[in-house]
């Protein structure tokens, strides 16, 4: 059986593995982001290292974005416009050409990961929603098993939201928004507006009617735009599970039963879940893009 190659290359660590979706995962490391020299250096390390670099047939990545996804663009693989401090303009994929000649193929981290979730459901969801709400909100969108582009990428992750009043004056964390969702909910977000983690709020700390409404106000818009079967969600501030029965409520609330078959908190019990996958999802998911690369010889 062929040996795929994944990175899910995020803001604070990058994954590596060797493996495939179906037979499972061989070989994982996880490497701190630092700059990108340093960084691609112990990615190639990891491939090598791992005695497995001339048995690789593709290489997936689910990258920190935004990320250049359009194999017809002359910056397919290069980052855009991030935040990342040193970052901008990072050939992501001639990085790892210049170690690895294989079949080569990128997408956000989080279209990644909702490979993986779609994968994990089965077949009877055609059409999933990933979210993941950590150090950053990011959304990966997924249509009968193919990720959603357009132009780009989805940044649903900087939609704006009306604010809550308990945020008072907060202004938000992004650096080209302000208060957009990112800005407002995102795990840096949670530690400005509070100087805490969510692992530290007692049960009446306002972070938690704060927090579910701005996540409610997501899959209200997901559901009216995109109409998902699932929504899962996912990243660290999620770890908090009370939140979702508290989403799914805020949620219908928010519909007002707009959206046929959901009435109530309970209609939504099977829509708004957490990750279903055992292993890390957008390292699966860059499994499958790899695989899919075999496929796709343009993306060499």
């Amino acid at each position: 059986m062929a040996l795929f190659g994944a990175i899910e290359a995020g803001g604070t660590k990058f994954v590596c593995a060797v493996g495939s979706a179906a037979s499972g995962i061989v070989a994982m490391e996880t490497i701190p982001t630092s700059d990108p020299d340093a960084t691609f250096a112990a990615v190639a390390e990891f491939f090598h290292m791992a005695g497995r670099a001339q048995d690789i047939a593709a290489v997936g990545v689910g990258s920190f974005g935004p990320v250049a996804v359009d194999p017809a663009s002359p910056s397919y693989g290069r980052i855009l416009a991030t935040p990342k401090p040193g970052w901008q303009g990072t050939d992501m994929l001639g990085r790892i050409r210049a170690f690895l000649d294989v079949p080569l193929t990128i997408d956000t981290d989080v279209n990644a990961a909702a490979l993986a979730e779609a994968r994990a459901a089965g077949p009877d969801v055609r059409h999933l929603a990933y979210v993941t709400i950590g150090t950053g909100v990011g959304v990966g969108l997924v249509n009968d098993g193919r990720t959603v582009h357009g132009t780009g990428h989805p940044e649903i992750g900087h939609i704006l939201v009306r604010r809550h009043p308990l945020h008072g004056e907060f202004p938000g964390v992004c650096p080209f928004h302000g208060d957009c969702l990112e800005g407002l909910a995102s795990g840096p977000a949670v530690l400005a507006a509070w100087g805490s983690p969510a692992t530290e709020f007692g049960d009446d700390h306002p972070f938690w009617t704060i927090q579910v409404d701005y996540l409610a106000q997501l899959c209200m818009t997901l559901l009216l735009s995109t109409m998902p079967q699932r929504i899962i969600l996912g990243g660290g501030v999620m770890k908090q599970e009370r939140l979702f029965p508290a989403v799914r409520a805020r949620t219908a609330e928010l519909l007002n039963g707009y959206v046929a078959g959901i009435e109530n908190a309970q209609s939504l019990d099977d829509v708004i879940v957490p990750p279903l996958c055992i292993d890390p999802p957008g390292v699966v998911g860059a499994l499958l893009l790899a695989e899919a690369a075999l496929t796709a010889p343009s993306v060499r």
